[in-house]
């Protein structure tokens, strides 16, 4: 009897072609749809529905069964509540590294299990090694610039434990042209971008309906008023779009651009041209997870990401007493952002990641 497999279908040609070439290794394939948010957007539709209705188009092509599910409820108490404590903060939260730890790879798993899946698959571009002795590694994808490893990087060995990424050795244009090769109707639609609950709304809209929002200042770095904020929660370090900076006399040539933000005075702090105070060549996480397992040196070199498809940095890691570790790097970051994850590498395996709590220079 073919071994069962339930792919998670977000209603994208990376889960429909994975689970079209499932079924062409011999498989026994169900598509297996995750509803975790209910809202509508600006127009009034929910996407969901449209997603839904692709992965149906999809299973129909290639003759597998199809369920959807809802985890809307876990979803808001594990992911999204976290999100808006993060931003009320000041930080900047990455809810899509929760959603696979908290969701994807939690009670997506337990249902899974239930409709009697030996595996679970996905269509993230990252591999995974199952060794004999239980250890499960996280590898990167083929394609670099779509790898996505950094989104996984707080899932545990566990989870990954008869987990399978079948487009993990093929690239974007590959994939495609399978797709359209099958006939399958999601080839050439557009990959979704941003964070999931918020769509093509303005983020700005969405964020005031959670987080009471107040104008405040615009200083800049020699402490001078250079205009008004609508709210400091919706600014990013490194941010240069969107300001509302005029005309400022006796600034300095270039653009402006946020270095900081202080919540409880709701100001927030700009710089003109000056980027110098964007760049950090150390941060500290005060947790880690480690992907299978910890490294032996309490110091070790490694490459390391602070943000999805940034380029490798070099960096040194040292294990903190009590959890974390602390990167030093070879080169100065830009806008290191706290709440986001830095993910850490050795060779092509992802060995974990941790939340950013601080930055600072040696």
């Amino acid at each position: 009897m073919a071994k069962r497999v339930v792919v998670g279908m977000s209603g994208g040609v990376d889960s429909s072609l994975a689970a079209l070439l499932l079924k062409e290794q011999g498989y026994d394939v169900v598509g297996l749809f995750m509803r975790n948010w209910h809202e509508k957007d600006d127009s009034g539709c929910c996407t969901a529905d449209e997603d839904f209705y692709d992965v149906r188009s999809v299973c129909a092509k290639i003759g597998v069964p199809y369920y959807s599910i809802d985890f809307a409820n876990e979803y808001y108490d594990r992911v999204f509540k976290h999100f808006v404590e993060e931003y009320k903060k000041g930080r900047t939260p990455n809810p899509d590294v929760l959603c696979n730890r908290e969701i994807k790879f939690a009670p997506f798993v337990e249902q899974a299990r239930k409709m009697g899946a030996d595996y679970i698959a996905t269509g993230h571009y990252c591999n995974v090694l199952h060794r004999e002795d239980g250890a499960n590694f996280l590898l990167k994808a083929k394609d670099q610039n779509k790898d996505q490893t950094y989104f996984l990087n707080q899932v545990t060995s566990d989870q990954l434990k008869d987990v399978l990424f079948p487009i993990g050795d093929l690239d974007k244009p590959t994939v495609r042209e399978l797709a359209a090769k099958y006939g399958l109707s999601t080839a050439e639609k557009k990959d979704s971008t941003g964070i999931c609950f918020i769509g093509e709304r303005n983020f700005r809209t969405f964020l005031s309906k959670y987080i009471p929002m107040q104008e405040g200042d615009i200083i800049d770095t020699g402490g001078k008023i250079v205009g008004k904020h609508d709210g400091v929660f919706y600014y990013t370090l490194g941010q240069r779009k969107g300001l509302g900076i005029g005309g400022v006399k006796g600034a300095a040539d270039g653009a402006w651009f946020v270095v900081g933000k202080d919540v409880e005075k709701n100001i927030l702090y700009v710089s003109k041209g000056d980027q110098s105070l964007l760049y950090h060549n150390a941060l500290e996480t005060d947790g880690f997870n480690y992907i299978p397992f910890e490294p032996e040196e309490d110091e070790f070199e490694c490459e390391v990401r602070i943000r999805h498809r940034q380029p490798l940095q070099k960096a040194v890691c040292t294990k903190k007493k009590g959890g974390g570790v602390r990167l030093v790097f070879e080169r100065a970051q830009r806008a290191i952002a706290e709440g986001q994850y830095a993910v850490l590498y050795r060779g092509d395996a992802c060995i974990g990641g941790g939340v950013i709590e601080r930055k600072y220079d040696v």
